[in-house]
């Protein structure tokens, strides 16, 4: 009999992959003029050159059995080297090798993260708008997602709502920053506020909350943005990173979890982890990917047309009439909706006009949109008529 739990979820399908198999079939349809594909946060810059080369290099010099053989189960030691030796240099952290887990990217990171941390009967709070997924990574733990509501006029953390949900039961919080959907990042003196709260709510529980970080844009903030390394202001804390965004690289799915050295328990986190993959069938990406990582660890594409995108397609919105809380990062912006109901605003978009953004709602933050504008300037440009057309739909 097969599994009626993952039966169950096949119905369930992600409204982000809706809109971008909807895009497919009428750019099948109708030509590839006819889609204006704002809907999955797929890089449009190349990754560094470097890259390339690193694996050329490997490939072509290394040696064969090595680069080919198993990685140990906990990843090559000299890539966890140069990640602890990256952070390190960057963020003036302490971490060593033994901290550092290579995974399949950020999904993996947290994945294995909250298994570690979380379990039956106990809570992983997040903040609205959060990534859908977060729901399958946190039920696949046996645990309970509770959500604190967003405060839609900063996306700032809204810290009335998140101590109200606060309870003894909670093992762990998990944030993102910055945001996925919302180009927010967290402030300086909002992780603070954050660690404080954690701190305080440890003593009175009697025991510790671990607070999980979400980084795969870690590297995308705009100039002059307050973007602090959340693991310096928080003992108890586990990063989950992907080199997906910073180096153009999605489909290699390349990351790790970075376990704070001050954390409770941290020696044991990592070979905990390497437990998690029995059950999962994880087992670590492969040695090549690890070995290019190496080469370019401190490395980025060239970031900068995002921020260009940003600025371009903001003004325009707000220009039209859109409200809008300025994205800060990332490649998203997340727009209110011109009427409550923003499925049938995204869905009359997409088949009206072929302009293809995602509703809110699956982000739990209902009446907003998210565009994902990491695609050529030109595009933006092109479709910002659109975005007038759509808004004028309904007024």
């Amino acid at each position: 009999m097969i599994s009626k739990f993952y039966k169950d979820m096949t119905g369930k399908e992600s409204v982000i992959r809706q809109f971008f198999d909807y895009s497919r079939q009428r750019a099948a349809e109708l030509g590839p003029d006819s889609v204006y594909n704002f809907s999955i946060g797929n890089p449009s810059v190349p990754a560094p050159d470097e890259f390339g080369k690193a694996i050329i290099d490997l490939v072509e010099n290394g040696d064969p059995v090595s680069l080919h053989g198993y990685s140990p189960t906990l990843g090559l030691n000299s890539t966890k080297q140069a990640i602890a030796d990256s952070l390190n240099k960057r963020f003036g952290m302490n971490y060593e090798a033994q901290h550092i887990f290579p995974t399949s990217g950020a999904a993996g990171a947290l994945a294995h993260a909250l298994r570690c941390v979380a379990g039956e009967g106990e809570v992983v709070i997040t903040f609205a708008p959060y990534f859908p997924e977060y729901i399958p990574y946190v039920t696949g733990t046996g645990a309970e997602l509770r959500v604190v509501p967003a405060d839609i006029t900063s996306f700032q953390i809204n810290f009335e709502k998140f101590e109200e949900a606060m309870s003894k039961d909670v093992a762990a919080v998990l944030i993102n920053s910055p945001n996925n959907p919302s180009g927010v990042v967290y402030t300086t003196e909002t992780i603070q506020r954050l660690a404080d709260i954690l701190r305080k709510k440890e003593a009175e529980y009697g025991h510790e909350i671990f607070l999980i970080t979400d980084e795969p844009y870690r590297e995308i903030v705009f100039s002059g943005v307050d973007s602090p390394f959340v693991s310096k202001f928080y003992d108890n804390s586990i990063c989950c990173y992907s080199y997906s965004k910073s180096i153009s690289v999605p489909g290699e799915r390349i990351g790790y979890m970075a376990v704070n050295p001050k954390a409770k328990d941290a020696e044991f986190l990592v070979p905990m982890a390497g437990q998690v993959s029995r059950f999962t069938g994880h087992n670590c990406p492969t040695a090549l990917m690890q070995l290019a990582i190496e080469k370019v660890v401190d490395m980025t594409s060239d970031l900068s047309i995002y921020e260009k995108n940003a600025e371009l397609l903001y003004n325009a919105l707000t220009e039209i009439g859109y409200k809008c809380v300025k994205p800060l990062g990332t490649f998203y912006m997340f727009p209110q909706s011109p009427i409550p109901d923003a499925n049938e605003f995204c869905w009359k978009a997409a088949k009206e006009l072929g302009l293809i953004i995602v509703p809110g709602d699956s982000f739990e933050c209902p009446g907003h949109f998210r565009i994902s504008y990491c695609v050529p300037t030109e595009l933006i440009e092109k479709a910002i008529p659109l975005f007038k057309a759509a808004y004028e739909m309904y007024q």
